[in-house]
């Protein structure tokens, strides 16, 4: 994947997703996946960032409660960090209903694309009324 970074803590185990649960779209959308994967039996790991429960997970992983909140998170089984778009594929790769989606946006020119909407319209306007709403 390329906005990615080696991490060693998080070796073994399904993928985990990190995401803000306190915005309304993110939880409704992590709450779409989180109700798929138990009923499909997919092995995902959650990970709240909003509240300072998940600080160790995002200390361990060098980013903090901000930078998380503007971008989603996924950290593969292998370890591997991936943000933005990047994240996404891992995560819907992990989904055999979202398989296809993700290798989709892997194809050049689709996933460029989807990286320039959501790195610089859709993530940056959710944060930003996130922080609008105190969120």
């Amino acid at each position: 994947m390329r906005d990615s970074e080696a991490h060693n803590e998080h070796e073994v185990g399904a993928p985990v997703a990190l995401y803000h649960g306190a915005c309304p779209v993110c939880g409704v959308e992590v709450s779409h996946y989180q109700s798929y994967c138990t009923r499909e039996n997919v092995a995902l790991g959650w990970e709240d960032i909003s509240s300072g429960t998940a600080a160790p997970v995002l200390d361990s992983l060098g980013i903090d409660r901000e930078d998380a909140k503007r971008r989603m998170t996924v950290i593969a089984s292998d370890g591997t960090v991936h943000r933005g778009v990047d994240a996404f594929i891992v995560l819907w790769g992990a989904m055999p209903r979202y398989c296809l989606l993700s290798r989709i946006v892997t194809v050049p020119g689709i996933y460029h694309l989807g990286a320039l909407v959501y790195d610089y319209v859709l993530a940056p306007a959710l944060y930003a009324w996130n922080r609008r709403s105190g969120r």
